[in-house]
C-alpha cells in the first residue's frame, strides 16, 4: 500500500474485511468509518468457547464465526459502539483474561490470549466508543443495568432445569430464557413475552421471569389508569420492523442438540492470539479523529 494515503488504505482494509464475509454480511464500508483494529477473541457461546474474528471500527464493533482463517467468515454481527458497555471480570479456575460485552440486545463474555491483549482490546474499545459518543454529542455514560440483555448460561454449565431441576437427556432438552439467561426446560419455558430491547417478536420466558413481569404490570395498572401492557400483543409486534435474529446461539436452539454438562478449558484447540492493532493500520492524522 506504499504511496497510497491513509484514506485509500482504510478503504481497501474495509472492503477486505467485507469480502471475508462474502455474500452473507452488511456493507461496511460508509463515509467516515475507520478500521482500527482486528483479531481473535474467544467468545463464550451456549456450547462451549469458540473463536472468533472480531474488527474495532470507529462507530461499530463487528465480529464473526471464523471459517477459513483469514479469508472466510461468516454470521457476521454488527454492535454500534454508542451501545456497548464493558464489564471486567476477575479471573477464575476455569477461565483467564476474560470480560463482559454488555448491550441491549445481546451480552456475552469474550476471552483474550493474555492479560495484556485484554487491556488493550478494553482500553480500545472504550476509548474509540468515547470518540464516537463525543461526535455524537452524547453523554458517556452507562445505560441502565435493566435495558442490558441477560447473558446465557452455557449449556455445559447445568445438567439439569435451573428452575424444576429436571435432568436434561435426549427427548429434555435445554432451552433459555430470554430475560434472566438461564438453562430451562421446555415445561418451565412454554411462556413468551415482549423484551423491546431484544427483538419486536414475543420471545420465550421462564416461568419465574413471567410472573415477575405480570406482577410489573399488575403494579402498573395500578398507579397508572388505561395503561394496558397487553396492547404490546403479538398482533401489534408484528406491524413492527423486526429484528434479526441469526447469532449462533439462536440458530442452535432452532437446530436442537444435547450437550452434556462439563467445566471450561482455556485451553482450546487452534486458538492461537489475536493480532491487534495490525502493523498494517497506520494512524491517520490527527484531523482524522
Amino acid at each position: 500500500m506504499e504511496g497510497l494515503t491513509f484514506s485509500d488504505q482504510n478503504r481497501l482494509r474495509i472492503q477486505s474485511v467485507e469480502s471475508t464475509f462474502r455474500h452473507t454480511g452488511k456493507t461496511l464500508l460508509i463515509p467516515g468509518r475507520i478500521l482500527w483494529g482486528e483479531g481473535r477473541l474467544l467468545k463464550l457461546c451456549r456450547r462451549g468457547p469458540k473463536p472468533k474474528v472480531f474488527f474495532l471500527f470507529n462507530d461499530i464493533l463487528v465480529y464473526g464465526s471464523i471459517m477459513l482463517p483469514g479469508h472466510w467468515n461468516s454470521n457476521q454481527q454488527i454492535i454500534p459502539l454508542e451501545e456497548v458497555y464493558l464489564e471486567d471480570v476477575e479471573d477464575g479456575m476455569a477461565m483467564a483474561n476474560q470480560w463482559l460485552i454488555r448491550t441491549p440486545r445481546k451480552s456475552f463474555y469474550v476471552v483474550a490470549a493474555s492479560a495484556e491483549e485484554k487491556l488493550a482490546w478494553m482500553g480500545r474499545i472504550e476509548k474509540y466508543r468515547a470518540l464516537h459518543l463525543q461526535s455524537k454529542g452524547l453523554l458517556i455514560d452507562r445505560i441502565a443495568v435493566e435495558n442490558f440483555a441477560a447473558t446465557w448460561i452455557p449449556d455445559m454449565a447445568s445438567a439439569i432445569c435451573m428452575r424444576c431441576s429436571e435432568c436434561f437427556n435426549v427427548t429434555n432438552r435445554r432451552h433459555h430464557c430470554r430475560r434472566c439467561g438461564f438453562i430451562v426446560c421446555k415445561t418451565c419455558s412454554k411462556d413468551r413475552a415482549l423484551l423491546p430491547n431484544i427483538s419486536s417478536r414475543p420471545l420465550r420466558v421462564c416461568w419465574h421471569c413471567m410472573n415477575i413481569m405480570q406482577d410489573g404490570q399488575q403494579q402498573g395498572q395500578k398507579t397508572e389508569k388505561g395503561k394496558n401492557w397487553e396492547k404490546n400483543s403479538l398482533e401489534d409486534s408484528l406491524s413492527q420492523p423486526v429484528f434479526e435474529s441469526s447469532s449462533e446461539e439462536e440458530l442452535e436452539e432452532q437446530n436442537g442438540f444435547h450437550m452434556p454438562t462439563k467445566r471450561f478449558n482455556s485451553q482450546v484447540e487452534n486458538f492461537s492470539p489475536y493480532c491487534y492493532v495490525k502493523p498494517e493500520h497506520i494512524m491517520p492524522p490527527v484531523s482524522g479523529l
